[in-house]
């Protein structure tokens, strides 16, 4: 009898293309069903049941009634990561509105817990929705946008903060947007073999470039150190300790 294949749902970003090369071109492929999402619809899916093993913000965490993480692999960062950013065209501290990008829960949660407890600024917080216009804000307002998009839109704003940078100023800490979950029974020998196929692509970083040479904004050399300086994959313990931290923050934020 054979068995149902092991649904996993990744993040379509560049930051993730390591995870999606190891996943389609290791052994482990033909276990799997493999699907790309905005972050949020990653949680989303893990939460409905939709998917059995996801790459999930971390800020989405309290969502889930039990939970494992799993892998030693995470989307983390020590210092600037390029693409988790809060734009603006005026003085940072003429901001009071800020414009929260609805594909990543972690992102909204990282700059409410910076506003309050290093910036220390009252912000009327905004939602978005898909269709949204990043580019057409007022001189007091600023925008919170993730993912690929940050390389093509930050020329056009005067002034921006690396959200990553800013949480490394205020703790001293890296930090972690996404790392592997599952809310299911998984077999030990399924995260063994997820784990191998992760680690393909994180060790081969030469060959994923040229995998997606011909996709998304950010390519060649460019996508090469994004990935190799930006991007920090290892989820060891002190960066498991950063999200229990992070996560501690949101309970005092949400107090």
């Amino acid at each position: 009898m054979l068995m149902d294949k092991i649904r996993i749902s990744a993040v379509r970003y560049a930051n993730t293309y390591p995870f999606i090369y190891g996943l389609k071109e290791s052994a482990f492929s033909k276990r799997i069903t493999l699907e790309l999402d905005h972050p949020a619809d990653c949680a989303a899916k893990l939460i409905s049941g939709r998917a059995d093993l996801v790459l999930i913000p971390v800020g989405a965490l309290p969502q889930l009634k039990d939970y494992r993480i799993i892998t030693d692999y995470c989307i983390g960062a020590n210092g600037h990561v390029k693409t988790v950013m809060l734009l603006f065209n005026c003085a940072f501290e003429e901001i009071d509105t800020i414009y929260l990008d609805y594909r990543s829960r972690t992102s909204v949660n990282l700059v409410k817990v910076l506003a309050k407890n290093l910036w220390k600024k009252n912000i009327s917080w905004k939602n978005t929705s898909e269709g949204f216009d990043f580019l057409n804000i007022k001189c007091n307002e600023a925008v919170v946008l993730i993912g690929d998009q940050c390389f093509e839109f930050e020329k056009h704003y005067k002034n921006g903060l690396d959200l990553s940078m800013e949480w490394k100023k205020f703790t001293g800490l890296p930090f972690v947007f996404a790392c592997w979950a599952t809310n299911r029974d998984i077999e030990d020998s399924v995260i063994v073999e997820l784990n191998s196929a992760l680690q393909t692509g994180v060790t081969n970083i030469d060959k994923v470039v040229k995998y997606f040479s011909d996709l998304g904004p950010i390519r060649g050399n460019i996508l090469y150190d994004y990935l190799t300086k930006n991007i920090d994959f290892q989820l060891n313990d002190e960066k498991r300790k950063v999200i229990n931290l992070f996560l501690s923050y949101l309970n005092n934020l949400n107090a």
